[in-house]
């Protein structure tokens, strides 16, 4: 054997057992959460090899618009051109490797590098550098444009992947799709735009936010807080652990719903319900414009959320008001997203009223963002208790059933957990 297959047998036999580091029997190694060679090649076999989500089409409204965003560790710009085509490019000019633009979103004609004027055109061309007759006759412009990434769409959400090989979006959601038409609905006959977002750092892996979203278990007490903040009306809906009415499925390739209140599935039924205390100014401001009784009624319902958590593998997910983002920044740093949706053409006072729903839960100075990142750093200070102590993602398996697109469990099993390493481990493994 040579030194250096010798070295790197050496060196990465834990990643060559991925059964010892997610069982069968659903416990996880708290290396998962720790281990810094683990954490690269995570980064090359799940975000570089699968669709990765980057932005929503309505932030890039107009030719022009662009917006930074990432694909793992990558950064990347979203750019709409002239034609109005969106392109994913890697933020990293092909001469020497600055970043060509460090505005987080705005609207240009072109990108240039700071460093020696290489410019570039929407599409990622290069256009122009200075001086281009000291690279030779054979100095190709076509071969040194900015790396353009796979980009694909579903319902306004746009994905990019360095996967040319990869499978087509749409197949990669699968059941998913169904899932974001309802979210969508949000919009109360209106498309969806987002409205504004925050951001904040978690020092935690990116596996524990992905464990989060469709984890019912933790909200009546890690949410308490927001609990007692509601009226007896919205409190009782969102006490849907006792309610036990919900679920959590397994969507296939690391995707999972928790179905939290199901008479708020989808949207547009039950529209001749009474409408709920908290928005009856709301629809009677709305009657006032102008609006017929059914649009109040669509729009008021809308407004409220949907009654499931959608999570996407690897990084994006769906809840009440806003999409959530995570961004790997090392092994035990995360970026998150909280980005706030509303009503595109929509009422003003529907629109404000979102963005305070947001701001109660998930927005800087809700209840929602402090408390999870509170036990999400805590869940990674815990893994420093030793590699003997397995985390366990194994409720419910006990009386686990096969749902309409996968494995269905109660509302707190861990389903979609169990999901989401599913999809790891054939990742990891590939």
């Amino acid at each position: 054997m040579l030194k250096k297959e010798k070295d790197m047998s050496l060196a990465m036999p834990r990643f060559r057992d991925l059964d010892a580091l997610y069982s069968p029997d659903a416990k996880v190694a708290t290396p998962m959460y720790e281990d810094a060679d683990l954490f690269k090649e995570e980064m090359e076999r799940i975000f570089r090899r699968t669709w990765v989500w980057v932005a929503h089409d309505s932030e890039l409204p107009d030719k022009g618009s662009f917006k930074l965003s990432n694909v793992g560790l990558e950064p990347v710009i979203v750019v709409r051109d002239r034609k109005g085509v969106v392109h994913v490019l890697v933020n990293r000019c092909r001469h020497r490797a600055a970043t060509v633009c460090e505005v987080k979103k705005g609207k240009t004609s072109s990108f240039q590098c700071p460093y020696h004027g290489w410019g570039y055109g929407l599409d990622g061309s290069l256009r122009a550098l200075p001086y281009p007759e000291q690279y030779g006759d054979d100095f190709s412009k076509d071969s040194h444009g900015l790396l353009r990434l796979r980009t694909e769409s579903y319902a306004g959400m746009i994905f990019a992947t360095f996967n040319e090989e990869i499978e087509p979006l749409a197949d990669f959601l699968g059941p998913v799709r169904k899932w974001i038409d309802l979210f969508m609905k949000q919009g109360g006959g209106f498309p969806i735009k987002v409205l504004g977002e925050h951001q904040f750092t978690v020092p935690m892996n990116w596996k524990i936010q992905l464990e989060n979203t469709t984890d019912a278990y933790h909200f009546p007490v890690v949410h308490k807080s927001f609990m007692q903040s509601l009226d007896g009306e919205t409190e009782e809906i969102f006490n849907f652990l006792e309610t036990g009415k919900g679920y959590v499925e397994d969507l296939g390739n690391g995707h999972s719903v928790m179905v939290m209140i199901p008479e708020l599935v989808d949207l547009d039924q039950n529209l001749d319900d009474p409408i709920p205390e908290r928005f009856l100014d709301l629809a009677q401001e709305l009657r006032e414009e102008g609006y017929p009784e059914d649009q109040v009624r669509k729009i008021v319902r809308a407004v409220g959320g949907a009654g499931f958590n959608l999570n996407l593998f690897p990084n994006v997910s769906f809840s009440l008001a806003f999409f959530r983002v995570l961004t790997p920044v090392n092994v035990e740093r995360t970026d998150i997203r909280h980005i706030a949706i509303g009503m595109d053409g929509g009422p003003a006072a529907a629109n404000r009223m979102r963005l305070r729903l947001h701001e109660h839960f998930q927005g800087p100075m809700g209840f929602g963002s402090p408390d999870d990142a509170e036990v999400w750093e805590r869940v990674q200070r815990g893994t420093k208790g030793g590699e003997a102590l397995p985390v366990l993602v194994n409720r419910g398996m006990v009386d686990e059933q096969q749902g309409p697109d996968g494995p269905l469990g109660h509302i707190s099993a861990e389903t979609g957990m169990r999901a989401a390493y599913a999809m790891w481990k054939r990742m990891m493994s590939a």
